[in-house]
């Protein structure tokens, strides 16, 4: 079974936010393979799922999402190669797609929650969708991933969340 972690924020307040881009490319594949979310308090998630995956979203804030993996670890068997998780990086040109087998949260808070519930060194694979930073050296960074897409931005998603389910899909 893979598991698909999409990160955002709960509440209709994110959504269509940068920092929500987790939550919709697994929105996406959820349409695509004609799954429904259904919410799980037991595990702080909205699961959708087939016999081949899961598509998780937490329902905690951000920077606690690994309560929600590991909860859902603990009821379900799933191999940790079988993760790829899913979120927004500033330090990523927009519309930018990285995938990775391993390494660091690179400061990033909801992938450091994630890794916190693994022994150390655990490989954790993660699609990194570049969000970029604010133009405006004004605006700091944690209201600027917060705020909703640019029209300019909202009109290329569409392009790039497809971009980024070919690279999820690949990895199955």
């Amino acid at each position: 079974m893979k598991l698909l972690v999409g990160l955002g924020n709960p509440g209709k307040k994110y959504e269509r936010t940068r920092h929500n881009v987790g939550f919709l490319v697994v929105d996406e594949i959820a349409k695509q393979l004609n799954l429904t979310f259904k919410n799980k308090t037991a595990i702080e998630a909205e699961i959708a799922e087939s016999e081949e995956i899961v598509l998780l979203k937490p329902q905690t804030f951000m920077n606690v999402s690994g309560r929600a993996v590991k909860a859902f670890l603990s009821k379900n068997k799933c191999n940790v190669s079988d993760i790829l998780v899913i979120y927004d990086d500033a330090d990523i040109s927009f519309g930018e797609l990285r995938l990775k087998k391993t390494g660091s949260s690179g400061g990033h808070n909801g992938m450091q929650s994630i890794i916190e519930q693994f022994p150390n060194g655990t490989a954790i694979t993660r699609l990194r969708v570049g969000i970029g930073r604010p133009t405006n050296s004004d605006i700091p960074l944690d209201a600027f991933v917060l705020q909703k897409w640019s029209g300019e931005e909202e009109k290329k998603l569409p392009e790039i969340i497809t971009k980024a389910i070919a690279i999820v899909m690949e990895q199955k």
